[in-house]
């Protein structure tokens, strides 16, 4: 199943995907579980399946937001990929290398992301990103994927003279500078997330091309990790890092500039595109 969520003139809304269409969640389902986070929260997503029966809006006309709009946390990895490792100078790490990362960072499919007045060197990071099921603490990995309700696609913009120059808190959290979504994929249907591709294209070409299988932690093992030092909760967003091919280090830098069009595609969960606008002056 493939879930998304959405800004309607009405407020937001999700639904399941279906072919071409979104079909609504309504009535009942929608007041019961007013957002996917707490659709998912409630083990309700294949009731909900079921039972949809809302408005059906084709997917060429929707306005997309985060997949979840509403995370609780959204925590990230960083050079989780021996490769992304050694092109950022760094030795593959011993132990998961953490972030985080507001809200108000992300955007949906086809939404802007902004370039700031402050900086110039926009980076583009295609990623996967978990979505936590089950709440749990100290997590074993043996039982971690069975807390995963889904999957979907992460593109961690960066501020590299930020991130580097002042804080990687500040390089990873200019507002609107991320994206999440387009749709969840159910963990039912991703039989090995260790066996996907990670595509990342700027303007059409292809930029990162990385294969899950060479995580140096992988999403049970992330799963574990995390949860041994902070509870998760249904809807919680990890986002498990990215392969190598990042535009800081290409030589000169590449940088994303104000009509560029990154996506971040992993075939089997999704395609993110998003357009790079410059903030207002």
């Amino acid at each position: 199943m493939k879930f998304a969520s959405i800004s309607t003139g009405h407020g937001p809304r999700y639904g399941i995907v279906r072919a071409d269409s979104l079909q609504l969640v309504s009535g009942e389902w929608q007041q019961r579980f007013p957002s996917l986070r707490h659709a998912i929260a409630h083990d309700a997503l294949h009731q909900i399946a079921a039972a949809a029966n809302g408005e059906t809006l084709p997917l060429h006309d929707l306005t997309y937001l985060p997949v979840i709009p509403d995370p609780g946390k959204v925590i990230c990895v960083g050079k989780n990929y021996a490769a992304h490792a050694a092109e950022s100078g760094d030795e593959p790490a011993s132990f998961p290398n953490l972030f985080a990362r507001f809200t108000e960072t992300l955007v949906g499919h086809r939404q802007p992301m902004i370039l700031p007045r402050l900086s110039s060197d926009f980076d583009y990071e295609g990623e996967l990103a978990i979505v936590i099921g089950k709440a749990g603490r100290h997590i074993p990995a043996a039982e971690a994927l069975a807390h995963i309700a889904g999957y979907t696609c992460f593109n961690d913009g960066s501020l590299r003279d930020y991130q580097f120059g002042h804080s990687l808190l500040a390089g990873k959290n200019f507002a609107a500078t991320g994206s999440l979504g387009p749709v969840m994929v159910t963990a039912d249907e991703v039989p090995d997330p260790q066996d996907l591709q990670v595509l990342t294209r700027v303007n059409g070409e292809t930029v990162q091309h990385g294969f899950t299988r060479d995580m140096i932690f992988d999403c049970a093992a992330l799963v574990a990790y995390v949860s041994g030092f902070i509870a998760l909760a249904p809807g919680d967003i990890i986002a498990t890092g990215t392969p190598e091919g990042v535009g800081f280090a290409q030589k000169p830098p590449r940088w994303l500039k104000p009509g560029d069009r990154v996506e971040v595609e992993i075939p089997g969960i999704g395609l993110l595109g998003n357009t790079i606008v410059a903030e207002p002056a």
